[in-house]
């Protein structure tokens, strides 16, 4: 790797504090999907999906963000972790929810998971901007 594209330990750091806060966020979020708790079971049903789809969710989210923790699977974890989020908003655009603390809250969580990512892998921008 050229050293321009090596991170330097600042960006490297807040790039891993970033994804850090967004693994643990999601982490939380995958496992409370699988221990469906009546909290989870009463939001999942409010947003107009049946409970039976709580397991499936959660095995989704958890694989994904366990892709998105790992350095050489990061990238896949990121496009996944982005397609789930996306369905999100989905979901909170069809329910006409408010805009600025429901339906752009997984904007918000998909765009500290990506800054996290390029921080502590700047080649990264190499391929997308």
């Amino acid at each position: 790797m050229e050293p321009y594209l090596q991170p330097s330990k600042t960006h490297r750091t807040i790039g891993w504090i970033l994804s850090g806060l967004v693994i643990l966020f999601l982490l939380f979020d995958g496992i409370g999907k699988l221990v469906q708790p009546d909290e989870v079971i009463k939001a999942t049903v409010e947003l107009g999906y049946p409970e039976s789809v709580l397991t499936g969710l959660g095995v989704v989210l958890l694989i994904s963000t366990l892709l998105y923790a790992f350095p050489k699977t990061s990238l896949t974890g990121a496009v996944l972790l982005t397609a789930y989020l996306g369905g999100a908003v989905a979901t909170h655009v069809r329910l006409e929810q408010p805009w600025f603390s429901h339906t752009l809250f997984p904007v918000y969580v998909g765009i500290v998971l990506w800054a996290g990512l390029l921080l502590r892998r700047p080649a990264l921008k190499n391929q997308f901007f």
